[in-house]
């Protein structure tokens, strides 16, 4: 398989690729990790996206409710070898494309500061910094974005 596979929680794929994400994470954020590891939870994720490449699970992402009008952007992630080849903008299309389909008019986001290829990208497909959303108000590492879906 290549391209896009919609998918959940349940798909072996997608679990592996968060867990390289939250080892990147958890390196990247030394002892702030924990703080933000209790945000990311798979539980409440019921959309998630798997991409491949030469039929290897590479990139993944996912959105979750944040309200009536919004979805939050979650568990973005692109394997370090297949980075800088447009997989992840092709993953955040998909998933604002997901997005519109359920009914919701705007993606929200946080990246931190020391994912500066995420502020990178977020940066590139249009979204705009916001203030910081509850639980991220006051952490000065963490940015957020949002995106008005047309």
């Amino acid at each position: 398989m290549n391209g896009i596979l919609r998918t959940n929680v349940t798909n072996n794929h997608f679990k592996t690729l968060v867990a390289l994400l939250d080892a990147d994470l958890a390196k990247r954020d030394g002892k702030d990790n924990t703080f933000y590891a209790q945000f990311n939870g798979m539980d409440q994720l019921s959309h998630c996206i798997v991409y491949f490449k030469n039929e290897e699970a590479v990139g993944c992402g996912a959105i979750k409710p944040f309200d009536d009008h919004c979805m939050e952007i979650k568990r973005m992630y692109v394997k370090p070898g297949m980075r800088g080849n447009g997989i992840a903008s092709i993953i955040l299309t998909e998933l604002e494309k997901w997005t519109k389909e359920l009914g919701y008019n705007y993606c929200v986001l946080e990246t931190g500061l020391r994912q500066p290829e995420a502020i990178a990208l977020y940066t590139k497909n249009n979204y705009r910094v916001t203030a910081n959303y509850p639980p991220y108000e006051g952490v000065d590492n963490s940015v957020c974005f949002k995106k008005l879906l047309t």
